[in-house]
């Protein structure tokens, strides 16, 4: 709990040098962690995860290779941001949002998408699993993989949720932190799902999605 609180400070505190120091602008790159960590006060695990928080808020985005900056929608952000007691509440209503259509958006993948679309599935997957063995961030990825389902299912309103469904992803990423056993069951549930999409077996896709979300409801004590 100690140091949930301390990462929650940490975040506050980076946001604060945006919105109240004004020391970074929309687009500008945070100092190296090195020497965020050291000017914090914090580990860099500390920080990495305040940096988590900021990312799962879209204050922050991490591009690969290049750093973490700051958003075009970090000014709009009120000054303060939840506690991850919040967050939770946020992430129930969400992850039922999750619950009512990525079950349905996997029964329809499985049927309809074309060759090519299975296969992106199939690499987001395996690019997801990559990065949690490797305990590298994966938000990208699984917004990828599961937007990749969504337009596997031709169904033009299903890709206009996603922006929402995202909300739940980002901030699920965020909380699984705190659950070993939600890391590893995202792991067996994504193989579960990739395994009956390759099969184009519907209902089986329908049914694995549906666990996923369930796990990771009970898991991140969202339910």
């Amino acid at each position: 709990m100690k140091n949930k609180m301390l990462s929650q400070s940490v975040a506050d505190n980076i946001l604060s040098m945006i919105t109240i120091e004004k020391r970074f602008s929309a687009g500008d790159k945070l100092p190296n962690e090195l020497d965020l960590s050291e000017e914090l006060n914090v580990s860099r695990t500390t920080l990495r995860e305040a940096i988590r928080i900021l990312v799962a808020y879209d204050i922050l985005e991490i591009q690969r290779g290049k750093g973490t900056f700051v958003t075009e929608n970090a000014l709009k952000q009120p000054q303060d941001l939840a506690p991850l007691s919040d967050l939770k509440i946020n992430a129930k209503d969400l992850y039922e949002m999750r619950l009512i259509f990525e079950p349905e958006a996997a029964y329809f993948a499985a049927l309809r998408g074309t060759d090519a679309e299975i296969k992106r599935i199939l690499d987001y997957g395996k690019k997801i699993e990559d990065e949690i063995l490797g305990h590298k961030d994966r938000t990208d990825n699984e917004h990828a993989f599961h937007k990749a389902i969504a337009q596997a299912t031709h169904n033009e309103f299903m890709n206009k949720l996603m922006p929402i469904l995202y909300q739940a992803i980002s901030k699920g990423v965020v909380l699984s932190r705190q659950s070993d056993k939600a890391i590893k069951d995202t792991v067996t549930d994504h193989r579960m799902i990739m395994e009956f999409l390759e099969q184009r077996n519907a209902e089986g896709a329908r049914n694995a999605m549906r666990i996923h979300i369930m796990h990771a409801m009970k898991e991140l004590d969202i339910q």
